[in-house]
């Protein structure tokens, strides 16, 4: 009995101990966690690389401390005191975006790439590998201020960010690159539009440095100066790109070195062909069509003729407002207003075909005496009837008008049909020899016109094009 109870002390005093000391455990292990066991390096394990990566994270330096930045003072271009900085330039043209007349200038967009050694950026490096940073680091550094000579309007891309880009060597060689658009001037001369070639440059200077200070060159001579093959305007073709250098004079700083980026248009002339020139010789021809009508035929030969000057004044009109207004003369202004000039010149010999016509029918006239009136107005009805004017010694029948004459002079009242019956007698006489009486009744300045007009024209284009082209 005694050993029951006493089994049974202990068994309850275990269990009373257990309960109070596992939260004094818990609070200890709270409090005091254990230590890490240390990492265990086990070779070619997966452990093992990503120990090795995780520990090329933690550079070291800042890209400021390892390039010394905050030592120098970049304020100052390198070397400063010394020999003048050379600069080393490539140019990677990446199209031509527009060319205008009117305002006489052009866009162009291109990698602009500057070469140029900075000791004070130099850095050790085992691997004689380069850096490469974007514009953040341009703010701090030294960096050449080029500049372009007569530009309108320039910018540097940013999309996503700005598109710059600078490459630091171990040496101290620098890169310095960026994509820009430039709208700069280009000194055109139109006296040959639009069989005109245009010459066309983009300047690159130094804004603040002379030639005691920056040298600036082409990197790689006229290999520096890059262009894509697919380049193409719509109303140019690009002949030739060409890389040049020479000197700038500023009375009050200097001479500056300055670079050139050449380049020679020549403008596609088959447009203008269909706008102006075409049409200009479209209309001169029409008007040789007024020589071969009647010169009776009254208004259509005066609408023949007005029509024309109107639509050359048309003509003129719309290819002056698509073209640069200079004070000069221009090629195409010549060939529009030498065709003007034939086209008035048919109406006014048409002018002087009708003058000089009245005045031949009033000298016959006056030699033919007094004719009756009823003869005058039969006359006048028989052009109304064919458009055409016969001279008396025109060996067509006249019974007609006779017949018809003496019925009016005997009779007091003449009758319709004997008036139809003349009509139908002239009408009969006129067919077979309509063609014949045209030729007959021509005046001589339209027989030579039709000879002389067409054959000024042609030599007129033959000194022409022979000229310009």
């Amino acid at each position: 009995m005694d050993l029951r109870l006493l089994l049974f002390t202990g068994l309850w005093l275990t269990v009373v101990f257990n309960v109070l000391a596992v939260p004094s455990a818990e609070k200890q292990e709270q409090q005091c966690p254990p230590a890490r066991k240390p990492a265990r390096w086990f070779s070619g394990s997966k452990r093992e690389i990503k120990m090795k990566k995780d520990s090329t994270k933690i550079w070291p330096f800042k890209y400021d401390q390892l390039l010394h930045i905050e030592d120098h003072d970049f304020a100052m271009r390198p070397g400063f005191g010394g020999a003048p900085v050379p600069v080393g330039i490539d140019v990677q043209i990446e199209s031509i975006d527009s060319i205008s007349e009117v305002d006489m200038d052009f866009t162009m967009t291109f990698y602009l790439r500057h070469y140029w050694k900075d000791e004070r950026l130099s850095f050790p490096s085992t691997r004689n590998k380069s850096m490469t940073f974007d514009g953040r680091l341009i703010q701090k550094i030294w960096v050449p201020d080029v500049f372009f000579v007569h530009s309108k309007r320039s910018f540097i891309h940013d999309t996503t960010l700005e598109n710059i880009m600078l490459r630091v060597y171990p040496d101290g060689n620098v890169l310095f690159s960026l994509r820009i658009t430039v709208s700069a001037m280009c000194f055109m001369d139109f006296s040959r539009f639009p069989l005109d070639t245009q010459n066309c440059s983009l300047e690159l200077e130094s804004y603040a440095y002379n030639e005691e200070d920056l040298m600036l060159y082409w990197k790689h001579g006229n290999k520096s100066l890059n262009t894509d093959e697919h380049i193409s305007l719509s109303q140019f073709f690009i002949e030739d790109f060409s890389a040049s250098s020479g000197l700038a004079f500023y009375s009050s700083t200097g001479w500056y070195n300055r670079l050139f980026i050449n380049f020679v248009l020549r403008r596609h002339i088959f447009f203008f062909v269909l706008q102006s020139y075409f049409p200009a010789m479209l209309m001169v021809m029409l008007s040789w069509v007024s020589f071969w009508i009647d010169r009776r035929a009254v208004p259509a030969r005066v609408s023949l003729g007005i029509t024309t000057v109107l639509t050359m004044s048309t003509v003129i009109t719309g290819a002056s407002a698509s073209m640069p207004q200079v004070s000069y003369i221009k090629a195409v202004d010549i060939y529009l207003w030498v065709s003007f000039l034939f086209v008035f010149l048919s109406v006014i010999e048409y002018a002087a075909v009708n003058y000089l016509t009245t005045v031949e029918e009033r000298k016959q006239f006056k030699k033919r005496g007094k004719i009756s009136g009823m003869y005058n107005m039969e006359a006048v009805r028989a052009m109304a009837f064919d458009g055409c004017y016969h001279d008396n010694d025109t060996p067509i029948d006249m019974a007609p008008f006779a017949i018809h004459s003496e019925a009016y002079m005997h009779s007091p009242s003449p009758s319709v049909p004997t008036r139809d019956s003349a009509q139908l007698e002239r009408k009969k006489s006129l067919r077979g020899n309509v063609g014949r009486i045209i030729l007959k009744n021509n005046h001589v300045i339209d027989t030579y016109s039709r000879i002389v007009f067409p054959a000024m024209f042609i030599v007129f284009n033959f000194f022409y094009w022979g000229f310009y082209v």
